[in-house]
């Protein structure tokens, strides 16, 4: 039987790219999307798809009472994001997120009724294997070298730093081993925020410039010596796609929560 997936954010940069890769699937049915300003029409017509018509609801919990759906794909917005996620749950559905924002206290809170409800929830940074790829170099790394830092680069209009593809960076990071820092807060001269923030205890310096998409560095430093792993995002959305589509058929693997395209990888 073919996988029914809901999309929220279905008509967006990286939604409607995924909404593709759905319905050129033959494992998966594309059979819902949720998009506030497409309400109403037909995502098909609205992505050019040649098969049959696929309602958009305004809502999560409206697609959900409507249609049936194994996997819940969550891609709009940070301030929505959580909500979304937690309807989906409650209706029983599995869920993968891509959306950026959601913190270590969200991603608790989804955890725990992601346990209750017996479901599972896949949260993904960065969908692109590159991506995946610097994450784990990134830990390779952070075994020998305890002097790191990250970088997130995004584009001007990006309203969330860092982005999610960072946020599960540093976190993994840090479950390696905390960075030193050679010279202590207390003693520091100028602006603390010159310095970046302290994100599970390594420190993130955000750039939101125009020309970029998504780029990442996690810079290590030695005496006289310094290593840069480095990921860096097109304009285009295809990348996503194919690990999309993977966190799709995969998430249902398991029972709870999980971070990282990785974590369901063969």
């Amino acid at each position: 039987m073919k996988i029914k997936v809901c999309i929220a954010g279905a008509t967006g940069w990286a939604g409607s790219a995924l909404s593709r890769g759905v319905a050129a699937d033959p494992e998966l049915e594309l059979v819902a999307g949720i998009s506030r300003k497409a309400k109403g029409q037909n995502l098909n017509a609205l992505l050019e798809l040649e098969m049959a018509p696929v309602p958009v609801y305004e809502t999560a919990a409206e697609a959900l009472n409507t249609v049936n759906c194994d996997v819940f794909v969550e891609f709009t917005q940070p301030d929505s994001a959580k909500a979304n996620v937690m309807t989906a749950i409650r209706k029983g559905v599995h869920v993968v997120i891509g959306t950026s924002g959601l913190t270590d206290a969200d991603y608790n809170e989804i955890a725990a009724l992601a346990e209750e409800y017996k479901v599972a929830v896949l949260a993904v940074g960065n969908f692109a294997i590159t991506a995946v790829l610097l994450q784990k170099f990134s830990e390779m790394a952070a075994k020998y070298i305890p002097n790191f830092e990250v970088i997130d680069y995004a584009d001007d209009r990006k309203v969330d730093a860092p982005s999610g593809t960072v946020r599960e960076l540093v976190k993994r990071l840090s479950e390696v081993q905390v960075p030193n820092e050679t010279v202590a807060e207390a003693d520091r001269v100028g602006p603390p925020e010159v310095w970046g923030a302290k994100m599970n205890g390594v420190r993130v310096h955000a750039l939101r410039l125009p020309s970029y998409t998504i780029s990442v560095e996690t810079i290590f430093g030695l005496t006289d010596e310094r290593l840069t792993i480095r990921h860096d995002s097109g304009t285009g959305a295809e990348p996503y796609v194919k690990g999309g589509l993977l966190a799709i058929k995969k998430v249902s693997s398991f029972t709870g929560f999980k971070r990282g395209l990785d974590s369901v990888m063969d």
